[in-house]
Order: structure tokens, then C-alpha cells, then sequence
């Protein structure tokens, strides 16, 4: 079946709930990223050093992991859908909330409060989404599903590339706030949430089973007899977690080193559609050659692509490493929403993906910080630790996937 009638067999109930799926972590991305690219704007605002609010990257990774197991649990008892709204509306307002933040100790607890609503998402509208959609097509809807974070990331820099050079304001209307302040406008998600999207048909089937037994809660036995897959998808979720992390957050810094506002917005919005394309493409691919020969092909070809990545000059260059680049590392990432969906326990479905995945980044959070530090301390500086980041996560990665176990087709029509 080809893509477009692929799209077109949805009906109009599974085209709205993707699309508002969709739509949650690509707004909750862009909020996350306006951050990355205003790291330098802040830091001379609070006269503090990168090292310093680079903190604000790690303390909103740590905390995701809370957000994952708060937003799943709900979810799996109150519905997909209710959750997802309540998740929309919370990191709106701690985006909105860090634009008014005096100092870097009240950013950073700010930075930490969205953290926890920006992990409950992507755990609760993969389940939702893949519970609504049909199994066929499924590595597409994976792989699109997923690049709601890179559009977020690539709003975000054409955000930043159109509108941050022309701001001057001090005060709370310093520029990166006014950027904050926009963050906000997300919480208007839940209103087309609300009007518009259905809850499960997964979780609608077991509710009968759940009033029979409503102090039920999460089934820590299923849970224990799944621990070896979750403790190998946890250690390949940090790896994945480093990959993107690792060669994105840091990257407008990087640049900022050789290129000027308007050119890093051009390269991170020209990286940011490699990474889009990416991960629809493999995505797609996955459901011909496989989830784990897709992730372990593309994690791989991310390695040749760090010279021009990483050592180009022009911007023009560097748009088409870092196009290159974002293709492969999002590619891997494209599978992942289908990929661990498919090995959770229906029972735990909103909890199991969505904690694996953020674990993985509570285990790499401090990925960012170290990699200022590291690069302050050494002549190669961000280029180097970049480079050698890409290099080592790209090669665990593959030997990880290598390892597990893939469920390809796997029903995920039920929850019980």
C-alpha cells in the first residue's frame, strides 16, 4: 500500500487523533528548544557562563522521567486523551512561567517543573496515536509521529532566525522572555484536544475490566517479568538520547562560534528538515527491512557524516552536514515510537514506552553540561566533542539494537 492511500484510508477520527498526537510533541519540542537557542541570550542575562545554563538542559532531562510515570499512570487509569490535555496545558504554562524567572536558581526549578510535563508526553500520544491507528503503515505513522520533534525544533529555529534578531527590549521584555512568552500559545492545543479527538478504542475495550477492579493498579508483576527487555531498552534509550541530544543541543553554540543569528537559524532549520525526511523515510523502510535493521543502518551511517558536520566553514556547508547528519540520527529515531510500543505489555502501555524512553535521557542529562565543560577545557573545543559524542553513541546504539529482540506487527488494538 502506498503512502498516500495509506493516509487516505484513515478515517476521520484516526486522521484526528494523529494529528493532535502530532501536534503535542511538536509543540512541546519547540518550547523545549527555544531554550537551545536562546542558551547564550540567557546566560548574559543572568551573567553566568554556558557551563552554568546548561544546567537548565540537565535538570529538564532528569526530571522527564517523573513526567513519564505521573502522565502514563494517569493515563492508564483516567484515559489517553484527558491526560494528554492536562499534559499540553502544564508545560504551556512552565514555558510561560520561565519567562518571568528573576534569576538562574528560580529558571533552573522552572526548567526542572516543565521537564516533568514535557516527559509525560510522548509516552501517552504514542499509545494513544498507535492504539487508534491500523497495524498497516504502522513504521510511516512511527516515524512521522516522531518528527513532531524535530518540527518542533524546526519552528523553533525559524522562530528564532525571523523574529529574535529584531528584538531589543530589556527587562522582561528581553528578547529570549518575549521567545518564552510565545512558547505559551501550545495550551491552545487542548481545546482542539477536547473538541475533537476521541479516547482509545484500546482503552476504551477494558474499561469494563477496570470497574470490575478499580483499585487495580499497575501490574508490577507483568512489569518484573518484563525487566531484562526493560533494562536493555533503558541502556539503548540513553544511547538514543545521546545521539539526538548529543549532536543537537549544542549545535546553534557551535555555530554561534562561526556563523551569525540569521545563518544558524538557516542551518538548524536546513538540518532540521534532513531530520524530518529522515525519519519519515525510515521509518517507512522499517516496515520492509525491519525495525532493528533500519535503527542500526541509519546509526551507522551518521558516522561519515561528521566531517562535514562538524568541520565545515560555510554556511552552506555546515546546512548540508548538518542535513546529512540529522537525516541519519532521526532516521534511527523515526522507528522508535512503533519499535518500543510493539515490545510493551499491553496492560502498561502508556507507561512502559514513554518510561524507557525517559530514563534514557534522565541517564544522559548531563550530557549537555559535560560537553560545555569539556569543550571549554579542550583546543578542539564543541567541534571535538561533538564529533566524538556522534562517533560513540552511533556505534553503541547499533551494537544495542543488534542485541534486542524487535516485534514487528505486534497487535496493539488491545490493553489488557
Amino acid at each position: 500500500m502506498s503512502l498516500v492511500s495509506t493516509m487516505k484510508s484513515l478515517t476521520v477520527a484516526q486522521r484526528r487523533t494523529f494529528t493532535a498526537c502530532f501536534l503535542g510533541w511538536t509543540l512541546d519540542a519547540f518550547d523545549f528548544f527555544l531554550l537551545t537557542l536562546c542558551l547564550t541570550s540567557i546566560a548574559a542575562d543572568f551573567h553566568v557562563g554556558l557551563p552554568q545554563i546548561a544546567e537548565s538542559l540537565f535538570w529538564t532531562q532528569v526530571m522527564r522521567p517523573v513526567g513519564a510515570f505521573l502522565f502514563g499512570t494517569m493515563a492508564e487509569k483516567y484515559g489517553r486523551r484527558p491526560t494528554l490535555m492536562l499534559n499540553v496545558v502544564a508545560f504551556s504554562i512552565f514555558e510561560l512561567a520561565s519567562a518571568f524567572m528573576p534569576g538562574l536558581h528560580s529558571f533552573l526549578i522552572c526548567r526542572a517543573l516543565f521537564g516533568i510535563a514535557m516527559g509525560g508526553e510522548w509516552g501517552v500520544a504514542s499509545a494513544l496515536a498507535l492504539e487508534t491507528l491500523p497495524a498497516e503503515g504502522r513504521g510511516f505513522f512511527s516515524g512521522l509521529l516522531q518528527e513532531g520533534y524535530v518540527t518542533g525544533n524546526l519552528l523553533a529555529a525559524l522562530l528564532f532566525a525571523l523574529l529574535f534578531p529584531h528584538l531589543h527590549g530589556v527587562g522582561v521584555w528581553a528578547p529570549w522572555r518575549v521567545m518564552f512568552m510565545i512558547g505559551a500559545l501550545p495550551s491552545l492545543l487542548a481545546f482542539y484536544v477536547r473538541m475533537h479527538v476521541k479516547e482509545s478504542p484500546a482503552w476504551e475495550e477494558s474499561r469494563a475490566a477496570r470497574a470490575k477492579a478499580p483499585k487495580q493498579g499497575l501490574d508490577w508483576k507483568l512489569m518484573r517479568s518484563y525487566l531484562p527487555t526493560f533494562l536493555l531498552l533503558v541502556v539503548l534509550m540513553t544511547a538514543f538520547t545521546s545521539f539526538s541530544h548529543g549532536s543537537q543541543d549544542l549545535y546553534p553554540a557551535f555555530l554561534g562560534k562561526v556563523l551569525g543569528p540569521k545563518n544558524i537559524g538557516f542551518v538548524v532549520v536546513i538540518a532540521n528538515l534532513g531530520a524530518l525526511f529522515g525519519g519519515i523515510c525510515c521509518g517507512t523502510l522499517s516496515e520492509k527491512f525491519g525495525r532493528k535493521r533500519t535503527i542500526v543502518c541509519a546509526a551507522l551511517l551518521s558516522i561519515p557524516m561528521i566531517p562535514l558536520w562538524a568541520y565545515s566553514r560555510s554556511a552552506w556547508m555546515l546546512a548540508l552536514g548538518g542535513f546529512l547528519m540529522q537525516f541519519m540520527v532521526q532516521g534511527a529515531w523515526g522507528v522508535i515510537p512503533a519499535h518500543l510500543n510493539e515490545l510493551s505489555p499491553g496492560p502498561v502501555r502508556a507507561v512502559f514506552p514513554g518510561f524507557v524512553y525517559q530514563l534514557g535521557n534522565l541517564f544522559s542529562s548531563r550530557n549537555q553540561p559535560l560537553q560545555a565543560k569539556l569543550a571549554a577545557r579542550y583546543p578542539g573545543g564543541l567541534q571535538l566533542v561533538m564529533s566524538v559524542t556522534v562517533l560513540v553513541v552511533a556505534l553503541i546504539v547499533a551494537l544495542l539494537t543488534g542485541l534486542g529482540r524487535e516485534a514487528k506487527g505486534a497487535d496493539l488494538t488491545v490493553v489488557d
